[in-house]
């Protein structure tokens, strides 16, 4: 049994966020960001994001975790929850399969206790019953008060290093426990833990889960010397200081006076204790949490400062910042200070002048917007991640398609890195050898595996030699017109004449008699029985993630021609409208990570993401405002339940963004954004060229969100589009908004957005 301190009472003295006080500002005078992000919203439902402490893109996520187990649990942490495991330093944001919570620390009170105990009966273990009132969370920041041991725990991060305050009562049986064993849904392959001096620890674990071969060592240094250590090796207690095992845990303990604060930080690394020492010594070498914690805020705010918006209210800023804020936390720093790091083939490599790579690439989902928003607002941010994608190609040969941790999942479809890589060469954005992309992008594409050679062979993918033939015959042909697009840019035209014909294989699996994208057979037959609504979910059947409603409007890069597939305009609008008008429910009793329903738009699941900017292809933008309106009213909020679906590293979070600024990367590539309907009075885009691109709506309300007419620097703008390169000159562009459609706005054939695949 443990000993719980019932009774005393905490003082804290510590620095304390308010979510709701008076707005603060930075020490230049301007208004801090971070006082309008809520990194709890999205930690209900099915959200799967965090409230850790972390930097943008940073190595560490330091922060509590209250389950390990099932599918709600994905990121460690869910607002259903009321007891503590304890504060691990790596979690994934948002996404839809577990792993990660390396390296779990934990403050307590009472006997020495290894197991960590059951949510029903907290006090088997040593896990913590906790209170959501007593919890604050801000970038780079998080506290919370264990109820069971009376401790005042906070966190702060550096790039690399978790920075612990424990606030202690007086015991003469205080401690911290380290397990090794903890993770999301992982199992421990091997780990050790070696005992320094009698204030530093370091240690090292393996892990196999969703990420096949994880590997951290870390550095802890705690400000307060401990006095016994308790060793736990396989389910053996001891007082061994330097051991290992497939399971290591060690508790260590400590006399604490009322209200005392025990430091304790700790350094992370891939390539080993020595890494996770230097990464420790150069980030935070002092005791100075408040410093920390303020260094970590203006971080944040210089972030989240390239975008300043003025909103209808504070709960609207709220959900903008905290959107922008979860598509800044991901994908994550793998690189050490000295430019070491674990190469994608396990080896240990130093990186020229220090260069900074990064894992963590949900390309499925982050394509589709985050990418386009890093390009356009953090493009040599953008180029580090290329830069990362090429130098795991120079290592194994291939390009990530879903790449955690260093290891390729293959949980996904398609070759996503191609559509990051060939936007960033389409732009002239510089910082990574074009040719070498090049060639990673062209191999990629060749590769036979995963349907691809069958695709080579019939011109899509038969249904029975294949799962998810048709979503992958339609990703694949989008990825395709991406290198078509390159090899055309660097004058490969027998290239560009091969992949521009693959990009109009979604053709082939279009059924001119349902009007829907359609699974067939090797003999060209259409696979039957046949319903739409049915959805495929892990691998099984037609689709990915979604059904033939979804996947029918898949085409971005020949929109004109899918519209012409259907009818015309008319019968294409009228398709449309029916999507989001037939009963919302899902034909599969396993479709639980189909979500955020409007009709048969799925808005939780990312092949959904740009069908309500397809009515201004075919002459009815009115319709595109009053969805996408419908879409931020309706599954956004500023509640913990504020995400419709899985935030998947930040890409339901980067729609809000750009559907709030007013226009959209519905096809990424082209050199245009649609124009949905803006819900922001101002927003100014401090550009990386040092331009500033000023967006205005100041008629916009919760009923005006209908475009009545736009003008751009001054003059009339009739187009549903807006080029990016008008973007990147600066300027204005300014919407006079209403409460009821207005059928004559940007309806004309050359008022339109186009996407041919010939163009």
């Amino acid at each position: 049994m443990r000993l719980n301190i019932i009774g005393q009472s905490i003082v804290v003295l510590s620095f304390l966020f308010s979510c709701s006080g008076p707005q603060e500002k930075t020490n230049s005078g301007i208004e801090s960001k971070t006082d309008f992000v809520d990194p709890f919203i999205g930690t209900a439902t099915v959200g799967h994001t965090y409230p850790a402490a972390t930097l943008p893109f940073g190595m560490v996520q330091v922060g509590p975790d209250t389950g390990n187990k099932g599918w709600d649990w994905c990121s460690g942490y869910h607002s259903q929850d009321s007891s503590i495991l304890g504060f691990s330093h790596t979690h994934l944001s948002g996404t839809g399969a577990a792993d990660m919570g390396d390296i779990l620390f934990m403050p307590v009170v009472g006997e020495t206790v290894f197991d960590a105990g059951d949510k029903e009966n907290p006090a088997s273990g040593y896990r913590s019953r906790f209170s959501h009132s007593s919890e604050t969370a801000k970038p780079g920041y998080y506290s919370v008060k264990l109820d069971d041991y009376n401790i005042f725990a906070e966190m702060t991060a550096s790039q690399r290093v978790g920075f612990h305050r424990y606030t202690f009562p007086e015991s003469s049986q205080a401690g911290v426990i380290i397990d090794l064993e903890h993770g999301m849904e992982d199992v421990t392959q091997e780990s050790s833990i070696r005992v320094v001096d009698n204030q530093t620890i370091t240690g090292y674990r393996n892990s196999s889960g969703f990420i096949k071969d994880q590997h951290i060592y870390f550095c802890a240094r705690f400000s307060k010397p401990f006095e016994t250590v308790t060793s736990y090796i396989d389910g053996e207690e001891g007082e061994e200081r330097n051991f290992s095992g497939k399971v290591c845990k060690v508790f260590l303990r400590f006399k604490t006076e009322p209200d005392e604060k025990v430091f304790v930080k700790v350094g992370l690394s891939a390539t080993g204790e020595e890494g996770a020492m230097k990464n420790l010594q150069k980030e935070i070498p002092g005791w100075d949490f408040e410093k920390t914690m303020e260094e970590a805020n203006d971080l944040w705010n210089e972030y989240l400062s390239k975008i300043e918006v003025e909103t209808i209210n504070d709960e609207q800023k709220t959900i903008f910042y905290t959107a922008l804020y979860h598509s800044l936390v991901s994908p994550n720093l793998v690189t050490d200070v000295d430019g070491s790091y674990r190469g994608w083939d396990g080896e240990v490599y130093k990186t020229k002048d220090s260069q900074e790579l990064y894992t963590n690439f949900s390309l499925w989902d982050t394509y589709r917007a985050i990418h386009p928003l890093y390009a356009l607002l953090f493009p040599d941010k953008n180029v580090d991640f290329i830069n990362s994608m090429l130098q795991r190609y120079n290592e194994i040969n291939q390009l990530p398609i879903n790449e955690y941790g260093q290891n390729e999942t293959y949980c996904m479809i398609g070759y996503h890195s191609i559509p990051v890589i060939s936007e960033a060469i389409l732009k002239d954005q510089e910082g990574f050898s074009y040719e070498l992309a090049y060639k990673a992008m062209k191999e990629s594409a060749m590769d036979d595996s995963r349907g691809v050679g069958y695709m080579k062979k019939y011109k899509y993918i038969p249904s029975e030699l294949e799962s998810n033939s048709v979503s992958k015959v339609l990703e694949y042909a989008y990825d395709d017109w991406c290198i078509a697009r390159v090899a055309k840019k660097l004058w490969k035209m027998d290239d560009y004449t091969y992949f521009i014909d693959r990009a109009k294989f979604y053709e082939n699996q279009f059924d001119p008699s349902t009007g829907f994208m359609r699974g067939r057979h090797a003999d060209g037959s259409w696979v039957t029985p046949f319903d739409p609504k049915s959805v495929s979910i892990l691998n099984q059947g037609d689709f990915t993630e979604g059904n033939s409603w979804q996947y029918t409007f898949y085409v971005p890069q020949d929109v004109n021609a899918l519209i012409e597939l259907m009818g015309g305009d008319e019968g294409f609008c009228t398709k449309l409208d029916t999507l989001f008008n037939t009963d919302p429910s899902i034909d599969n009793e396993r479709a639980w990570d189909v979500t955020g329903l409007i009709g048969q738009y799925a808005h939780g699941n990312e092949p959904s993401h740009h069908i309500a900017y397809l009515y201004n292809f075919a002459g009815e933008p009115w319709k595109t405002q009053e969805m996408v309106h419908r879409i931020k009213t309706e599954l956004y909020s500023s509640g913990r339940d504020g995400l419709c679906g899985n935030d998947d590293c930040g890409q339901m979070s980067a729609w809000y963004i750009f559907s709030a600024l007013g226009f959209y990367p519905v096809t990424p590539g082209m050199d245009y954004y649609v124009i949905g309907s803006p819900s922001i009075k101002s927003a100014k885009l401090h550009l990386p060229n040092g331009k500033e691109f000023v967006v205005k709506a100041e008629s916009a309300s919760d009923s005006n969100y209908y475009i009545q007419s736009a003008m751009l620097n001054g003059k009339n703008h009739s187009k549903s589009f807006v080029k990016y390169e008008d973007i990147l000159k600066g300027g204005l562009l300014e919407f006079n908004m209403g409460n009821t459609p207005q059928t004559d706005w940007a309806t004309k054939l050359n008022e339109r957005p186009a996407s041919r695949i010939n163009d």
